[in-house]
């Protein structure tokens, strides 16, 4: 029996439209009522725009009458992160300092999905300024996971991932600096892809020489995160580390990517953080799949000394580049784990700052060197299965207490400054029924085969086809709005 529309990949309701058996009215359609029916219990879009997306898909649609193709994306409906800028629509970024803020301009990356023919639906949910691997503010309140509405979605990009996961729309846009498209793909059992720094150009940006948060594609499968790679990666003058391979090469991926590469995996980051072993079991069968799959697989990994002390030096230093003198304008509107952090980057020393960057080096290196020998790296996406949506992070890991919300997420943070593509995708269940991912770290650059190895692990496991049986809470049911611990 054929899937409802709205859990249709983008891939082939574009492929139904351009052959004129479906409009992007009733592709709209289907989605905004899908997110009548779920969105209130899951809380991934936060600002919702149902008749302008209508409007918009009537014009795509007399477009098309008229001979007339949009894009690669023609008629279908997204919803954009809120820290991503939308032209005449509300960006809050998580935030009581902006809660009101309606951009003039677009992010690039809205703009080039714009270009290629989205339907805008809204935007989807973000902790604070995208702080975190859980997402929950003081505007909208918690985003749950639509696979067990009591625990978290991850983050930053949680709300985008929830929505992919409960049927709102088929793709979606994040960035991630420390797992913000991974953890949450992970979580939500969707794709998310962290490009390397370039492949998908920012603008506007801060910073735009650091790299250390990029942009890049969430989806459902592996073909549609490629078919987005397609329209928002390629040459832009406005940033400064834009690759000039143009993204049209990503529109189709190979089968069998598996078969006869060199694989390589570790449960625990070579043992420099602690894993639950409903992770590590999850990991371990992701290996053997490759290996049936025909790859030469071994357990091995490069090490991460010094990844942990390089990320939060260079994120609390960015932080408070971007944001310092905005937290200072606005004490009273800033959670207070977030103001810390910024007085961390401002307490930095240059020799500090100094040592991070040569740390940053170095790890790009022995990735490099070691990815040398194999194609591909699966590591565990998260150390745990996702948490009690109430609170900020888990106290514990292993058993380990936690000192703080960035503390459990070093099995992405680690990653994060090899400065390597990484994918995140589904790769089973824990006991309790929630989805647990890999993450698979690619050569630099080398998105291409990255893409085909994980499509072939995806058509092998046939994981991501599980979708949640969304279970509507009757009225009375825990407010999106409770207050997180």
């Amino acid at each position: 029996m054929p899937e409802p529309l709205y859990y249709r990949s983008a891939t082939e309701l574009t492929a139904l439209m351009r052959a004129g058996e479906l409009s992007a009215r009733e592709t709209v359609a289907a989605h905004l009522a899908r997110i009548e029916e779920v969105n209130p219990a899951v809380n991934a879009l936060v600002t919702y725009l149902p008749d302008a997306a209508m409007t918009q898909a009537a014009a795509a649609d007399e477009r098309f009458a008229a001979g007339d193709w949009d894009g690669p994306l023609h008629g279908i409906p997204v919803a954009h992160k809120d820290n991503h800028l939308t032209k005449g629509v509300r960006t809050t970024f998580g935030s009581r300092i902006h809660a009101a803020y309606v951009p003039d301009r677009d992010d690039l990356i809205v703009e080039r999905m714009k270009n290629a023919g989205v339907v805008m639906l809204g935007k989807t949910n973000v902790p604070e300024f995208v702080a975190g691997g859980h997402t929950f503010n003081e505007i909208f309140g918690v985003t749950r996971n639509p696979y067990d509405l009591d625990v978290t979605a991850g983050g930053s990009s949680g709300g985008a991932a929830a929505a992919l996961a409960a049927g709102m729309h088929p793709v979606a846009d994040g960035n991630d600096m420390g797992g913000s498209l991974r953890l949450p793909a992970g979580y939500c059992n969707v794709v998310g892809l962290r490009p390397s720094a370039g492949r998908v150009p920012v603008y506007p940006a801060v910073d735009g020489w650091c790299g250390l948060s990029v942009q890049g594609p969430m989806a459902r499968c592996v073909d549609d995160v490629a078919l987005l790679l397609s329209v928002i990666a390629g040459p832009d003058r406005r940033s400064p580390l834009s690759l000039e391979e143009d993204g049209t090469r990503f529109a189709s991926i190979a089968d069998g990517g598996l078969a006869g590469r060199r694989i390589a995996f570790s449960t625990d980051l070579g043992g420099s953080v602690p894993v639950e072993p409903e992770v590590r079991r999850v990991v371990e069968q992701a290996a053997k799949t490759c290996q049936d799959a025909g790859a030469f697989v071994e357990e091995a990994c490069p090490s991460f000394d010094g990844a942990g002390e390089c990320f939060r030096t260079l994120r609390a230093w960015q932080f408070e580049a971007a944001l310092g003198d905005l937290f200072d304008a606005n004490p009273d509107l800033v959670r207070p784990s977030l103001y810390e952090n910024m007085l961390a980057g401002r307490r930095l020393s240059g020799r500090e700052v100094g040592r991070a960057a040569l740390l940053r080096t170095e790890l790009f290196h022995r990735m490099r060197e070691f990815l040398g020998t194999y194609d591909g790296l699966i590591l565990p996406v998260a150390p745990l299965p996702a948490f009690d949506a109430d609170l900020q992070y888990p106290p514990f890991v292993c058993g380990l207490a936690q000192p703080d919300y960035l503390g459990w997420m070093e099995t992405a943070c680690h990653v994060t400054v090899t400065g390597h593509p990484v994918i995140a995708m589904p790769a089973g269940f824990s006991t309790a029924g929630t989805p647990l991912g890999i993450q698979i770290v690619g050569r630099h650059r080398g998105e291409g085969q990255l893409l085909s190895m994980a499509k072939d692990f995806e058509h092998r496991t046939q994981h991501a086809s599980i979708r949640p049986t969304l279970a509507i809470p009757p009225a009375g049911h825990r407010s999106t709005e409770d207050t997180v611990r």
